[in-house]
């Protein structure tokens, strides 16, 4: 968890590959910058935007000790806290399905593999020369 307008002046990919390093999968504020945001997704890390209301809440439950811990449900779009409390988020359900699916730029790319290899025998019978 961190503070407003997390990522600010990370405007490259080696922010999320440093949280990746430490093992951090989700980042949850109440802002965050821009293109620290997009690259989350891309790297796939998950953050996610709450009020501060229910950031104060979450830390809360997170100071509660070693048995204080907090589940991110990326599929139910919830956090649950220690107490049994959820906090609902909203991501966008593109990419959503990515970091569900584990798909990165390459892999939805490779999702279209057939489309792609029969464009391009279609193509090949066209333009033989190319």
């Amino acid at each position: 968890m961190a503070g407003d307008n997390f990522g600010c002046g990370s405007s490259r990919e080696h922010a999320p590959w440093a949280l990746l390093d430490f093992g951090i999968r989700c980042v949850i504020s109440t802002s965050f910058a821009d293109i620290f945001y997009n690259n989350c997704f891309k790297n796939g890390i998950l953050p996610v935007t709450v009020s501060p209301e229910d950031l104060e809440k979450l830390m809360d439950d997170a100071s509660r000790g070693a048995n204080a811990t907090l589940t991110v449900d990326l599929e139910a779009k919830e956090i649950r806290g220690p107490d049994g409390g959820v906090v609902r988020f909203d991501v966008d359900d593109f990419k959503r399905h990515c970091l569900l699916n584990g798909l990165d730029d390459i892999g939805l790319t490779l999702e279209k593999a057939p489309a792609i290899e029969s464009y391009e025998r279609r193509i090949a019978d066209i333009r033989p020369w190319a």
